[in-house]
């Protein structure tokens, strides 16, 4: 799970360099949670760390606000999260999570996206057994922490696996245990960077060098949108 996890952090932190395209893009996923939990972070988990991930990428409160704050307008019925599913240059899965206010228009991208790409869209549900959802949490290891006694205490949460990188610990769980994960993390003061649900290819595939340069310029394409929020392949 961890390179697969690794190369898509690694490729899409250097895509979202650009916060003119981050922080709308980050608005759309506080302003959706606040939606489906409520607006009060204390009470909604998913908010809260939509949250805190938005301020790990230097996002303004007044930014943060102002999504949480629409949530309770009018324009909040028009946001609407909706899936695409297609296969891009050389037989590669992708996944597509996006919020739009307005359907048709994000139909049309996606598709057209993955038409120049030499790929197509598939019938939704046609990834439905290609991909597992995973609970996924980031944050920067402190001096000190003892991480094989920090795995038996995350066990009884929901862990599925914990690893360290470069001083960042990741922590992986099935979707069902995102909130008792996060739970966890507070009652032992864990202050986390990130902490979503990410879709994991359960047969991740190899690609060439020269196969990785087409699909990623389709990955490229569909992560500048401003309507996806994410893109997940069955990249190794």
């Amino acid at each position: 799970m961890g390179r697969a996890f690794e190369y898509r952090r690694a490729a899409k932190e250097k895509r979202w360099g650009n916060m003119s395209k981050i922080f709308p893009k980050l608005g759309k996923m506080i302003t959706v949670a606040a939606k489906e939990g409520g607006t009060d972070p204390d009470m909604n988990p998913k908010l809260r760390l939509a949250i805190q991930t938005a301020k790990a990428q230097n996002m303004p409160k007044d930014n943060i606000d102002a999504a949480i704050k629409r949530a309770s307008g009018k324009d909040a019925a028009d946001i609407a999260e909706v899936n695409f599913e297609g296969k891009g240059p050389h037989g590669a899965l992708i996944f597509v999570e996006c919020a739009t206010d307005n359907n048709t228009r994000t139909v049309a991208n996606v598709r057209s996206y993955f038409n120049k790409a030499g790929g197509e869209l598939l019938k939704n549900g046609s990834l439905e057994f290609m991909f597992g959802r995973k609970a996924v949490f980031e944050f920067d290891k402190p001096e000190g922490m003892d991480l094989e006694e920090l795995e038996l205490e995350l066990i009884d949460a929901g862990l599925e696996e914990l690893e360290e990188n470069e001083g960042t610990v990741y922590v992986y769980g099935d979707y069902t245990t995102f909130g008792s994960l996060s739970g966890a993390f507070e009652a032992m003061g864990i202050e986390l960077k990130k902490g979503s649900l990410q879709r994991v290819p359960n047969n991740p595939q190899e690609f060439s060098e020269e196969q990785m340069v087409e699909i990623e310029k389709l990955i490229d394409r569909l992560e500048d949108d401003d309507d996806v929020q994410a893109v997940y392949t069955n990249i190794e």
